[in-house]
């Protein structure tokens, strides 16, 4: 039997699209096992899909001045002599690293041990983790056309973004059973990410007095982000949701996000018109407003920027994406990278040969 070990963490970004690797790898017989941090998010989300998991030490590679600059380069050789160990008892035929800071000494051990490694890089650019791991990798996956000039030509691979397959299964009738909505106007579906996004979550709550009476409003606002006060006909609102979520994005005709790369890649596998406002440059590295950049660029998506969102543009970016739904359903439907499971399964299953 074959072994393939997976490794990411830090964020559900790099956590989730492993997931959707999981049958796949199963059903093309693999033994596989997942390296993460000791305590990260990522472990109880792997080991919920009964798959076996490794903990290493770990420390977060930064680029600005920081005290724990001082102590992380520790953690980090020590998680290299623990992925190493890891590596040398398992003795994986190939490793796939979906990013993220855990997932640095897991490759390099891979390389010391001549075990070929396949990257993805979820972002328009890549982070600093996957920039360290890139030299190592055998093939780098990645999500977005522009990504391509910033990896080596010989290891890039458009791909797209691996998508759980049940995302694609969701049942309109039980996502507006479940929400308690009549199926009398359409949805608007509102995703600020598993932590939320305050701005948003305000512009879209100041707005509901002129949204509600063309829309209803699903709105996943975040943990500790519920609005306990705030009760409208044809509004209702989450903290966060899981087993229901293909259910809501089936019932969902728009949808309002940020621009995180996997979130996009989900709403484009699912043909969702969409409205991102990425996270702004106070806020983050960039990456998403290049994500975003390059959804709008392909005609995927509305790009509302945090610093111009308010009331009346919020208002304005629903009424032009609800008219021009239809361009936006042509131009996903006519895209080639919309799920990645297939070709880095194929590219998973070569190198290991």
């Amino acid at each position: 039997m074959k072994k393939v070990l997976l490794t990411g963490g830090g964020t559900a970004g790099h956590v989730t699209p492993n997931i959707a690797l999981l049958p796949g790898l199963r059903e093309a017989g693999f033994e596989i096992l997942y390296v993460g941090s000791y305590e990260g998010m990522e472990k109880k989300l792997i080991e919920d899909q009964g798959v076996a998991y490794r903990g290493i030490s770990t420390g977060k590679l930064r680029r600005y001045l920081s005290v724990k600059n001082l102590s992380d380069p520790f953690r980090v050789l020590k998680g290299c002599n623990e992925a190493y160990r890891i590596i040398k008892d398992y003795q994986p035929d190939v490793v796939f690293s979906k990013g993220g800071f855990v997932s640095v000494p897991v490759v390099l051990a891979a390389q010391r041990m001549k075990i070929p490694v396949i990257l993805h890089e979820s972002d328009m650019t890549p982070g600093l983790a996957n920039k360290l791991c890139i030299p190592h990798a055998a093939k780098v996956c990645c999500n977005f056309p522009e990504t391509l000039g910033h990896l080596p030509a010989d290891k890039a691979v458009l791909s797209g973004s691996p998508i759980r397959s049940e995302l694609l299964q969701g049942s309109r009738e039980a996502g507006l059973a479940f929400a308690e909505l009549k199926d009398d106007k359409p949805v608007l579906l509102m995703m600020g990410g598993s932590s939320g996004s305050r701005a948003v979550n305000a512009a879209l709550r100041e707005a509901l007095p002129d949204i509600l009476p063309k829309f209803h409003v699903i709105h996943l606002c975040g943990k500790g982000n519920l609005d306990s006060g705030l009760s409208c006909e044809g509004y209702v609102q989450y903290e966060y949701i899981s087993g229901q979520l293909k259910d809501l994005f089936a019932a969902a005709d728009i949808v309002l996000s940020r621009a995180g790369a996997n979130a996009i890649c989900e709403l484009l596998a699912l043909k969702k018109p969409n409205i991102l406002v990425p996270l702004p440059l106070t806020a983050s590295r960039g990456d998403q407003i290049l994500n975003a950049q390059s959804f709008e660029k392909q005609g995927f998506s509305f790009v509302l920027p945090e610093e111009q969102m308010n009331r009346e543009s919020l208002c304005a970016a629903i009424d032009t994406v609800w008219a021009k739904r239809e361009a936006y359903w042509q131009a996903m439907e006519n895209s080639s990278q919309s799920n990645g499971v297939e070709t880095i399964l194929r590219l998973i299953i070569e190198a290991a040969g």
